[in-house]
């Protein structure tokens, strides 16, 4: 099995989803949701990635090796695992013709760390990512400027707490970055209609903080101009 392209638009991409599974699982798994996304963004590339290691856990891929994963060690195996998940982001670019700016990363579970934790190499991948039941390998310094992150989490998920988003988010604020929390009451480790719907409407609704602010400069020159 290898990458999975759910919609192939007629004409070139404006917009590349690219979807990151969890440890155990198959680029299968978040087909699904490809599919709604294809749907709100018919103009966009939507494709499913497959982790590049075979999963520890006797079925499916994974991105890093969770056999005797600590707090301790898990941001150096993400570390290590990070520039064939850049590479890949940057070759399906590449591919499609599309920028980071109009690209999106969604994860779900350890697809969600390695997505997030992307917004902490120096170079810029996403204009926005998505972690769906994800967390940071450790709570980040500062995410790209220009990165928009949307959180969406079971608030009765068992796999990861969803406690790491909430510190998250409220670490993210902080310092001042554009991000979204939703936590779903009775949702526990898993992508339902409730997370779909969810995250769909924030990728709709919630205009980026940077496209505000290039709003409110364009505003405040053009009252300059006419004084």
């Amino acid at each position: 099995m290898t990458d999975i392209v759910v919609q192939q638009p007629a004409g070139t991409p404006q917009q590349l989803f690219m979807l990151h599974h969890g440890v155990g699982a198959t680029p299968e798994g978040l087909v699904p949701f490809g599919r709604r996304l294809a749907q709100e963004f018919p103009e966009a590339l939507v494709v499913s990635l497959q982790g590049p290691q075979a999963s520890d856990l006797g079925q499916g891929y994974q991105w890093f090796s969770v056999v005797g994963i600590t707090e301790e060690n898990r941001p150096e195996r993400v570390a290590a695992a990070m520039p064939a998940f850049v590479k890949a982001v940057q070759e399906w670019q590449a591919r499609a013709g599309v920028s980071p700016e109009a690209t999106a990363l969604v994860g779900f579970s350890q697809g969600a760390i390695m997505a997030l934790e992307s917004t902490q190499q120096d170079v810029f991948l996403a204009g926005r990512v998505l972690a769906l039941s994800g967390r940071f390998a450790q709570l980040p310094k500062a995410p790209h400027a220009n990165t928009t992150l949307h959180f969406v989490h079971g608030k009765a998920d068992k796999v990861m707490h969803y406690g790491y988003t909430v510190t998250a988010a409220e670490h993210l604020v902080s310092l001042g970055s554009d991000v979204t929390a939703d936590v779903i009451p009775f949702v526990g480790h898993e992508v339902n209609q409730d997370v779909v719907d969810t995250a769909v409407e924030r990728l709709l609704g919630h205009l980026p903080k940077r496209h505000w602010e290039a709003v409110h400069q364009a505003a405040e020159q053009d009252d300059t101009a006419e004084d």
